[in-house]
């Protein structure tokens, strides 16, 4: 850590233990007032947390609210890579939103809508394969090992129908870049009601694709705001289109991760398996395209 060059102003140095990455973290105060996040990840991920830090200055740019860049390199005698960004002060989304009316959710809701849309105005790279392709390439094989070693639940069939009937919705799609990890606990609410998108993280599909498919970790839990980010991503006209791609992604998301939890985290497989049975529900046994939990009305 010595050999990043703004170490010598360095005032405070407090390890973050929190959060599903596997880089360190650390919140840092400067001797000139300045709050940063530092995080370090080991020197093999040098060119993913490059690609990362050049896509952060880009969405800067396009007027993303997020942690400035500061700066970037090695360090630790070239066996970590560091990122350095700005520090947001605030409140993670997540933890506030129990606290709010649900009109005071949905309005917030809307600003993470109008946020994701401005990140999706950066387009893929030039000459990848058809979305359709990309994306069967890794759920095909998901969804057979549910087939063939996931936990059978009443309805599943329903599901695994939906998706096999529907595939053609993948075909065509415009690719863009995603966020990667998009959701409320990814979101900092300034003291001023500012809404700010933090943890930038390279996952699925290199992070670009559909950039519908990003709705997949909508935060159902609160549907004021779930429904207020559909609106503002959509200026309040989401296409019949986006409703049968999103019962087709969150399905599919969720019937998938039943084989992952059984074997990488047991402890959550009860929920996984009630949020496939609420998918149902939702979707009326995935014969009405628009979940019940969606309402336009919190304006009013």
């Amino acid at each position: 850590m010595r050999e990043i060059p703004l170490y010598n102003t360095f005032e405070k140095i407090e390890p973050i233990n929190k959060g599903m990455s596997g880089d360190k973290k650390y919140y840092i105060e400067t001797v000139d007032g300045k709050h940063l996040l530092l995080r370090l990840a080991d020197f093999s991920e040098y060119n993913q947390k490059k690609t990362e830090y050049e896509l952060i200055k880009n969405m800067i740019n396009l007027g993303v609210p997020m942690p400035s860049p500061v700066d970037f390199g090695i360090c630790n005698e070239s066996k970590s890579v560091y990122t350095l960004l700005s520090w947001i002060e605030g409140n993670e989304v997540e933890t506030t939103l129990s606290t709010l009316t649900k009109k005071d959710q949905y309005k917030l809701g809307i600003k993470s809508g109008e946020t994701l849309r401005k990140i999706h105005s950066m387009s893929a790279p030039q000459g990848i394969d058809d979305w359709s392709v990309r994306y069967s390439s890794v759920i095909n094989e998901r969804l057979e090992a549910f087939r063939s070693e996931g936990v059978p639940f009443e309805g599943d069939k329903v599901i695994l129908d939906y998706i096999e009937n529907n595939k053609s919705l993948l075909e065509n799609r415009p690719q863009c870049y995603h966020h990667g990890d998009y959701h409320m606990g990814n979101m900092i609410q300034s003291k001023d009601g500012s809404l700010f998108v933090i943890d930038w993280h390279t996952v699925d599909f290199n992070n670009y694709g559909d950039p519908w498919y990003e709705f997949n970790r909508l935060g159902i839990d609160f549907p004021a705001f779930a429904s207020g980010q559909i609106d503002g991503y959509f200026n309040h006209k989401p296409p019949e289109e986006f409703w049968r791609l999103l019962a087709y992604y969150l399905s599919t998301s969720a019937i998938t991760s039943i084989v992952w939890s059984k074997y990488f985290a047991p402890e959550r497989l009860y929920s996984i398996l009630n949020l496939n049975k609420d998918i149902l529900h939702w979707f009326d046994a995935m014969k009405n395209v628009v979940p019940i939990w969606y309402r336009s009305e919190f304006l009013i």
